[in-house]
């Protein structure tokens, strides 16, 4: 079996309860792909531990927003940060989990990960049909030592509601104004040109799998399928490469408690460092809790991935949240509360 099979098949697994092993004492949760892979390694150490398990469906960010809102899930997983009117609707506490980059992936013969790079502009071209060969000149002036072929980009997109899709358009719409005046941002937007795939492991596969072909995941899902990444050129006009170093740069300057439910943007942030799509994934859970031990549950997973989780997420180049954010987030998580009004959850609980 091939790693990128092995993947895909994992994420099945892992949806049905890691290989499964749920019971009915096990953390559920559904939503982004885009952390599923840290997700599943901090699944794994913690159900070795202490023998809780965690039944997450890695459905994408609509899924997971639909799931919560209708409390089939303890946890819901988004990369799109809902608004505080959403929250305060919905009765829902949002809080970040790690950082990662989103990074286009191409599938060219002969070309190796880092050996290619782009811009925002040619990458919005490229996905609104206007670039449509690898050779065309605006490709071929950004790596000119590159043998370009003389053959059609085949484009991919997510066909799911995503938030990686989201923080991808975010970037685009900021850098093509012709991207934000006609297709614009979303968690799924009407594509000029491509094919879809489910997932950030629907995406991997078939660029794995097309000649020519271009698309987007988290950077982890590039390096557990071995696939052919560009670098990028930043907002400061500097290319760079897809590494921790550059989500973090990304990250350094955010203000988490400028935004309700820490809901901050990382897509195109200055610096000659930093990487232009990086982006933050979210948990939602619901302030009134219906099954407050469950919830407890859950938190306590999150309290203990914050605590021992940071060398799996780095491993994955996944940027774990500053301890100074962390501590503001367990203040939040007060106001999850079951019906007698007592809070679900408590420092050294």
């Amino acid at each position: 079996m091939n790693r990128l099979k092995a993947t895909a098949l994992s994420a099945v697994l892992l949806a049905a309860g890691l290989a499964g092993a749920a019971h009915a004492a096990d953390i559920s949760g559904a939503g982004a792909t885009f952390p599923y892979p840290i997700y599943s390694d901090w699944a794994k150490a913690y159900q070795k531990k202490t023998g809780t398990g965690l039944n997450y469906q890695a459905i994408g960010s609509g899924g997971g927003i639909k799931q919560i809102e209708a409390r089939t899930v303890t946890f819901g997983a988004t990369d799109k940060p809902l608004e505080g009117d959403e929250l305060k609707q919905n009765t829902l506490v949002q809080f970040p989990t790690v950082m990662g980059g989103i990074v286009p992936v191409v599938n060219v013969k002969g070309v190796k990960p880092g050996e290619l790079v782009l811009d925002g502009k040619t990458l919005a071209a490229i996905y609104m049909g206007k670039i449509t060969k690898w050779n065309d000149p605006a490709i071929a002036k950004l790596n000119k030592k590159a043998k370009l072929p003389d053959a059609a980009i085949a484009v991919v997109y997510r066909s799911d509601g995503s938030g990686t899709t989201f923080n991808y358009t975010t970037y685009l719409a900021d850098v093509a104004p012709e991207w934000k005046d006609n297709v614009g941002v979303n968690t799924s937007v009407e594509w000029p040109v491509g094919v879809g795939a489910k997932g950030n492991q629907g995406v991997a596969a078939n660029v794995s799998q097309t000649a020519n072909s271009i698309g987007y995941v988290e950077y982890a899902y590039a390096l557990q399928n071995k696939m052919t990444y560009t670098d990028m050129v930043n907002k400061d006009g500097k290319r760079v490469a897809p590494k921790a170093a550059a989500f973090a740069a990304a990250a350094e300057n955010a203000d988490w408690s400028s935004q309700p439910g820490f809901g901050v943007i990382l897509a195109n942030q200055p610096g000659a460092k930093t990487w232009p799509m990086t982006a933050a994934t979210f948990i939602l859970m619901h302030s009134d809790a219906k099954d407050p031990a469950a919830s407890a549950e859950a938190l306590k997973f999150f309290d203990w991935a914050y605590a021992k989780g940071d060398k799996m997420a780095a491993k994955l180049d996944y940027i774990p949240m500053p301890d100074a954010v962390v501590k503001e987030i367990e203040q939040e998580w007060a106001e999850i509360k079951g019906s007698d009004g007592k809070a679900v959850w408590s420092a050294g609980h």
